[in-house]
Formats: C-alpha cells, structure tokens, sequence
C-alpha cells in the first residue's frame, strides 16, 4: 500500500521500560552466547516479569495521552499491536486497555503484524483520518511480554535479536504534533510465508499442551528446504529497499536528506548490511546505538527509539527521520516524519 499523507501528525509519545538486564549477566549466566554477544555489539534487554503486556501498555498510552495535552476523552480511535500472547484466548486485549483509561465507546482493532505493527496501526489511522471516517485524535499502543518458558529470548529468534519486553503508545492528531507523518508504504513479500512457519500445522494444538516457540529453527528448515538463507537475505534486501525508496520518493526527499533511520532493534551488522550501506549512510545517522542497549520490543522499538533521539535532542525541527520495520509473512513497512517542533516534554 502506497500512503502519500499530508497533515497527520504525531501529537506525543508515551514508553515503558521494565528492569533493565545486561546481555553480559547472561552470558555469565549461561543463557547467552559470548561470541554471539561480541559479534552482535547487542548489549541489553528489559524483562517485565510479572506485569503483563497489556498493563504496560496501559501505562504507556497514559503517558502519551498527559504529553498531548489531551483529554482520555479526546481520543476517537484505538489500534493496537501485539507480537506475542496479549491476553486469554478469545478475549480482546484492546479493551482492556480502552477500560483501564476510561475511555467512551470508541472503535478500537487489534493488530497482528509482529514486530511491523506499529507501522501497520499507524497506517490504519492515516485512512481514518484522510477518509470518510474524518477520525481527528486517535491512539496507538503496542506492547509485549516475552516472560515464558515457551520463548528464549536470547536463543530463540536467531542470533541478531534479544527480545525485550516493554510497551509504547502515541497520540495521533490531525491537528498538530512535535512530528508530521510525510509517507508510509508497506508491501508482503508472501513468498518468505514459510520461512517462519516452517512446517507446523495450520490446525489449533492437539496435544492441548503449549508449544515452544522456535522461529530460528522453522528459519534454518526453510533454508534447508525451500530456499538457500543467501538468497533469502538478498530477496529480503531488495524487497524491503523498494519499500524504503517509495516513502522517500513519497515524501519528496532523497536518502542523504535523511538525519536518522530508526530500524527495529537487532544485530548492527544486520542494520548495516541491509539499510545502511545500500542507502549510503553511516551506522552514525542510525538509532542503533541507542536500540542495542534496549533489546527488541516488537513493535515498540520505533516509537521507543523515536521518543530517545526526541528526548536527548539528537534530532531537531526539520529534521527527516527515517522509520522502517518488518515482520513474518514477510511484511515491511517503512514511513517517514519531519520533526516539526521539540515538545515541552
């Protein structure tokens, strides 16, 4: 989808972080690899323990709301984005989160894009607002919890990732913002389906017991099967690229007009590799070093990023920044945001 946008802006953001844990201690500890830890220059994570997805999200999206200088009751929309397990079965995790901030009867969806569903919300909201719906301030949460014996988060998603847990939330407005969204395109390269499903069955569980979730091992018997791990890199690449060209072209700008990429938090040799280097722009003018130290939040890490480089001054008004994740399916989104003004927060 191609989203050429003018006038959508994002009013706040709002982050939760959770107890902080060296990629060191776990190394001592035995659950991460050194070598592994070296190469990857990852140096981080949070874990949440006992506070649930949707609760850290909650307190997120109160944050962003105080920012705006709105009121709960401004808002007219709700998208939300979960990676992983955001409630029981056949509840719905997003009002949850409109009950816990007392919110009126408003739409809300639930987005399930993994690690692209901040992007992917963000761009619902954009056609609520430019459409028929003339929705005018809107939120966006997105939060995770990856505390279980089912996932390792050090192993269990390859060696570019640590996963974190944490939440984000935003205030979308059509009135004003500290950023305005320029673009955003997304596309899904279906023929990468199976490299995170593997071979699993498509039915409910039938041993009624849970499974752990090994996305690194479907990868490495995708590979093995289907499609050699180097041309998988380069489809990915190229794909993921025309993505990125389309937002800037969209936005009317080139890549050297760009003062920071905001990618999803991994290995920065990954970073380098696939968007830096083919853009031409130095790991410098990245978040990376920054979103080493945070481990990866699913689909937080942008708006988590995004919130840092604010805080911390390192971008400014009329700066472009960059924003672009992927997620299974294979999905990628990239958009891109000028720093309008620094918010008094």
């Amino acid at each position: 989808m191609i989203v050429r946008t003018r006038g959508v802006f994002l009013s706040s953001v709002g982050v939760f972080l959770p107890d902080p844990v060296s990629a060191q201690d776990a190394v001592a500890d035995g659950r991460y690899d050194e070598d592994v830890c070296k190469a990857s220059g990852l140096t981080g994570t949070h874990v949440a323990h006992g506070v649930p997805a949707l609760d850290m999200a909650v307190v997120a999206a109160r944050r962003a709301v105080q920012r705006s200088g709105r009121d709960v009751e401004d808002i007219e929309s709700h998208v939300h984005g979960g990676v992983y397990h955001q409630g029981p079965d056949g509840s719905y995790p997003p009002a949850y989160i409109l009950r816990e901030l007392g919110t009126g009867p408003i739409p809300s969806l639930h987005i399930r894009q993994g690690c692209n569903g901040m992007l992917a919300a963000l761009e619902v909201l954009i056609g609520q607002m430019t459409g028929a719906a003339q929705v005018e301030t809107a939120l966006l949460t997105t939060a995770q919890n990856f505390d279980t014996p089912l996932i390792d988060r050090w192993r269990g998603f390859g060696d570019s990732y640590i996963l974190a847990d944490g939440a984000a939330a935003a205030v979308v407005s059509t009135e004003s913002g500290f950023a305005e969204v320029r673009s955003l395109n997304s596309g899904t390269l279906a023929e990468l389906e199976q490299w995170h499903r593997g071979d699993e069955s498509l039915l409910p569980p039938q041993d009624g017991t849970g499974r752990e979730v090994a996305v690194a091992e479907r990868a490495a018997l995708f590979n093995e099967r289907e499609m050699s791990l180097a041309e998988t890199v380069e489809r990915i690449g190229e794909f993921d690229l025309s993505i990125v060209q389309r937002s800037l072209v969209d936005a009317g700008l080139n890549a050297c007009d760009i003062a920071k990429v905001v990618p999803i938090n991994q290995d920065g040799r990954m970073i380098e590799y696939a968007v830096m280097g083919p853009l031409g722009l130095p790991m410098s003018r990245s978040s990376w070093d920054f979103g080493r130290t945070v481990g990866h939040v699913g689909a937080a890490d942008l708006l988590i990023s995004l919130d840092h480089l604010v805080r911390t001054g390192e971008v400014a008004p009329g700066d472009h920044v960059l924003l672009l994740s992927q997620g299974p399916g294979w999905i990628s989104s990239a958009g891109v945001v000028t720093i309008k003004e620094v918010p008094s927060w």
